[in-house]
């Protein structure tokens, strides 16, 4: 059941998603009187073909049993179908070649479009909806909070609370506020109780430009302090083989302490590529060592649990007038971390075999329990990056077909159909050796290395 509840969110999900991108194109189509051949919901290709299909006019409306997209096919139009016999004949006016360079263009960024707008949307309604959680400072008074090194080198101290940031009280979590007041207030003093003693931490006069030349998300500078539990040990990884288990704490690494997770960091980082000997506390009462090897990027493999689980949240509401823009704000956040993550990729400081996954990924994260908040959360964010993804100026991805359109656009000269089939077929191929890297990637995470 756990399984049927998980897949049947991210195909309830994937499906909106698709339907939604490839309506984007179909209906500037058909208002620019293009004729659309096939609307399909995720792909037919042989030797299944589709499970379900019905024509209505000129279109045939169908679903796929590869659920690995969508697509609509336009006449006239150089796509991953392959199917370039129609580009033998004399362009027709109701086809895609005929229409000039602005009606294809519109046509080719409809999808993103309605990608982008369906994300800010949901994140707003969200936000209209179920309002925004956020942790009052009185949850982590215990504790207290982990600070970015940064920080730590201006003068605060894991364990510290923030109580005020200049004049202003600092009654919630918000890293976003610490950030404002400090850039944007040029705020020069931070009051922070410290063994129950109030403490005035004198901010040195570039912190701005520390912080914002980082390049940190705002959420990296600081977090509530949380004991090391295990949540989750990812297939693959250092833990998992080492025999860690959910609910397991790490209460040291070689004999030094780490009852909180920020303990462990230094640690690690200290240890990379090396083996090490952790102390385990399981069942809170079973204390085990385990031995396993830091990875180059200084983790083992494991997910910790929400803050949900140690602190009681709290939610703002939000007015429909203040949801909208905070919709936009947070896909824009999102997509700008989603960006920095890519980036890290690229120049290998995140390795890419640990952390690209295919639709089994992806699927894994909508749980095993019916969550809306989750749901549509992850909704959102798929819709954005999806919208991204296609926009890079690959050939078979939207992104080609756009650079294509816009040199057309500034020189007034057109792309051959030739050339556009060799690109597409370039691309097409690139993007399936990609989908098939991603895909044994994760069938060695969460398949074979359970028995080998």
């Amino acid at each position: 059941m756990d399984t049927i509840v998980n897949i049947s969110q991210f195909l309830l999900s994937l499906s909106l998603l698709i339907v939604l991108h490839e309506m984007g194109h179909f209906l500037p189509a058909i208002w620019f009187k293009t004729r659309v051949e096939k609307f399909y919901l995720f792909f037919d290709f042989a030797p299944f073909n589709s499970l379900w299909k019905i024509k209505r006019g000129d279109t045939e409306y169908g679903i796929g049993w590869l659920p690995l997209g969508g697509y609509v096919k336009i006449a006239g139009m150089v796509d991953e179908s392959m199917d370039t016999e129609a580009l033998k004949q004399p362009p027709q006016p109701w086809e895609f070649r005929s229409k000039p360079a602005w009606q294809r263009l519109i046509i080719m960024i409809g999808g993103v479009t309605v990608n982008f707008i369906l994300g800010f949307f949901i994140f707003a309604m969200m936000l209209w909806g179920f309002g925004k959680a956020y942790l009052p400072i009185s949850e982590i008074k215990t504790n207290g909070l982990a600070f970015d090194s940064t920080l730590l080198r201006s003068g605060f101290q894991n364990g510290d609370v923030i109580t005020k940031i200049g004049n202003k009280s600092f009654e919630r979590f918000d890293p976003s506020a610490f950030v404002e007041a400090v850039v944007l207030d040029d705020a020069r003093q931070v009051t922070v109780l410290r063994n129950e003693q109030e403490t005035t931490i004198e901010l040195p006069a570039d912190m701005a430009s520390q912080i914002t030349g980082q390049k940190l998300a705002k959420g990296a500078l600081m977090s509530p302090r949380m004991p090391f539990y295990v949540e989750e040990a990812a297939p693959g990884f250092a833990a998992i083989k080492a025999g860690l288990q959910k609910g397991d704490r790490i209460i040291s690494v070689n004999g030094q302490s780490t009852m909180f997770f920020d303990q462990f960091g230094p640690i690690a980082k200290a240890n990379l590529n090396k083996e090490v000997t952790l102390g385990i506390l399981r069942n809170e009462k079973d204390t085990l060592n385990k031995t396993l090897t830091i990875s180059e990027q200084g983790t083992i493999g494991v997910a910790l649990p929400p803050l949900s689980n140690y602190f009681k949240q709290e939610r703002e509401n939000y007015t429909l007038a203040a949801a909208i823009p905070g919709g936009v704000e947070k896909g824009v956040e999102f997509l700008n971390n989603q960006l920095k993550a890519f980036g890290q990729m690229f120049r290998g400081k995140i390795a890419v075999k640990d952390n690209l996954g295919s639709i089994i990924s992806i699927g894994k994260m909508y749980g095993t329990t019916w969550n809306w908040e989750r749901f549509w959360e992850l909704t959102a964010s798929l819709s954005i990056l999806l919208a991204f993804m296609n926009l890079l100026p690959i050939p078979a991805l939207d992104g080609g077909y756009v650079v294509f359109l816009l040199w057309e656009v500034a020189t007034g000269k057109r792309v051959s159909d030739n050339i556009m089939e060799k690109a597409v077929t370039f691309g097409f191929f690139l993007m399936l050796a990609l989908m098939i890297y991603a895909f044994g990637l994760d069938l060695w995470r969460h398949v074979f290395q359970r028995f080998f």
